[in-house]
């Protein structure tokens, strides 16, 4: 694949970010343009490697033929490679600006050469499709008559809403929020993932014909709330595609002082704000003069990061309760399983360019929120820990704080939806559905994503939505 000599030719260089003191003062995304004479160069490094771990189970949950577009890429054959990026990715625009990029991690060059820039590559196919105007919408040319109902417009519930759709059934997509994309619009930030991206592709699907209904809380009592088993009654499945949103709480003294923040509720409100009115109209949690604390490391812990910057908070500190880890892989942690090392995201890079320093403390617990005698949050009382997590002796110190953000993780999904329905759970507090069949333990109700498996990645949430959707097209098809 690509040149044969390439990877002993050309050394890796990954697409750079914005200049930082440029980016810093938006909320636009902090991607540069491509450029197609470097992704070419690029491409030319992916090898005839015989058996590509990229596309692995270790490497890419929806199995991208990624040494495939990488070959036609590295030829100019832009528009062969979307179509090979499309038979096993719906989005690739998303996957390329947020996934981790599992694929490098399994890239057989990165045995003992850094991996070849799979990530830039299929951002780089995609944005040109649309450019060029190569995305359109393709509408089924029959209906079923048979009706799905998807509850949450996440990565898995668009991507089951895709395929579903494609095979002729009529489906109809439930949010609870005022805008479609779940996970997508209101939990990742402009900077990482613009907005206008995620609605281009869902006004794609609504041309397909899938049916979108937004403010629609099914399963609530609200003002907005769906009856649940009446909207299952009108279907002939029903998926539930809700995320994994219920937050990870710190239980610790003084938790109910005001200043202490879920980190979603914190991205959400500056995201809708910024959607809204520019920020114009005061509707979300400023950082603005504050010292801010972000508790939990993480994408999400990241992206508070970039979002108090640029607020313009005074002063930023990141707290992990893990150890820091080596910058090379440990011995423990072999090729191709994904490398648990040191890296530097761009919200650590901006904060480091403001403050001068890496803003991230290592091995580090909470233990008590600090208030003055009137209730305000003054900081946190915190105590070093081992690599067993017990505490250090003498290592408590305090840290002074007007904002404090917990972005420790999601314990599993909100259960309102699932308790009209009696579903079953599993040990976790998830829908329990198994892989692969995806069916809850009520015979119409479906599962799929971060509901059913826990926190996890954008592509294996459209991994799910994809595999889930083969399973409903069974079940209808009986």
């Amino acid at each position: 694949m690509g040149k044969p000599t390439g990877f002993k030719e050309f050394d890796r260089e990954v697409g750079p970010y914005r200049d930082i003191a440029e980016r810093l003062l938006d909320y636009n995304e902090i991607y540069t343009d491509h450029h197609e004479g470097h992704l070419t160069t690029q491409g030319a490094r992916c090898m005839d490697c015989g058996v590509p771990f990229c596309q692995s189970v270790n490497g890419c949950p929806v199995y991208n033929l990624i040494p495939e577009w990488n070959d036609l890429v590295y030829k100019g054959q832009w528009k062969e490679a979307l179509d090979r990026l499309h038979k096993t990715n719906n989005f690739p625009e998303f996957t390329g600006r947020v996934c981790p990029a599992p694929c490098e991690g399994a890239c057989v060059l990165g045995i003992n050469e850094p991996a070849v820039t799979i990530k830039n590559i299929e951002n780089a196919i995609i944005d040109k499709g649309f450019e060029e105007g190569w995305v359109k919408a393709n509408p089924p040319t029959f209906r079923s008559g048979k009706k799905i109902a998807i509850v949450g417009s996440g990565p898995a519930g668009l991507a089951a809403a895709a395929q579903l759709n494609q095979t002729g059934h009529e489906v109809t997509v439930y949010e609870r929020d005022d805008r479609i994309g779940g996970l997508l619009m209101y939990g990742i930030p402009n900077m990482k993932l613009g907005k206008d991206v995620v609605e281009r592709r869902v006004n794609l699907l609504k041309a397909e014909g899938v049916n979108f209904v937004v403010n629609a809380d099914v399963g609530s009592a609200g003002p907005n709330g769906i009856d649940v088993n009446k909207l299952l009654d009108e279907t002939d499945a029903l998926l539930l595609a809700t995320g994994a949103t219920t937050p990870r709480d710190l239980k610790i003294p003084n938790r109910e002082l005001e200043g202490i923040h879920f980190a979603m509720d914190f991205l959400r409100a500056n995201t809708k704000s910024l959607l809204d009115s520019n920020l114009e109209n005061g509707n979300f949690i400023s950082a603005k003069g504050k010292n801010v604390i972000v508790i939990g490391g993480g994408d999400t812990g990241t992206d508070c990061i970039g979002t108090s910057l640029r607020h313009g908070c005074k002063s930023l500190v990141n707290f992990e309760i893990m150890a820091k880890p080596p910058v090379t892989r440990a011995e423990n942690n072999p090729w191709p399983l994904w490398p648990t090392i040191y890296r530097v995201d761009y919200g650590h890079e901006e904060a480091a360019c403001k403050f001068d320093t890496d803003p991230r403390v290592y091995s580090i617990s909470g233990k008590e929120f600090v208030t003055d005698e009137n209730g305000k949050l003054l900081g946190i009382n915190t105590v070093e820990v081992d690599q067993s997590f017990k505490e250090v002796p003498g290592t408590i110190q305090f840290w002074e704080a007007d904002l404090i953000l917990l972005s420790m993780g999601f314990l599993g999904p909100e259960h309102y939806v699932s308790d009209p329905l009696v579903l079953k759970l599993d040990p976790r507090s998830n829908y329990k559905a198994e892989y692969g069949t995806f069916l809850t333990s009520h015979e119409k109700v479906f599962a799929a994503g971060d509901c059913r498996r826990g926190q996890s990645l954008v592509v294996r949430a459209i991994d799910e939505g994809r595999k889930v959707a083969e399973q409903i097209e069974s079940f209808l098809r009986r």
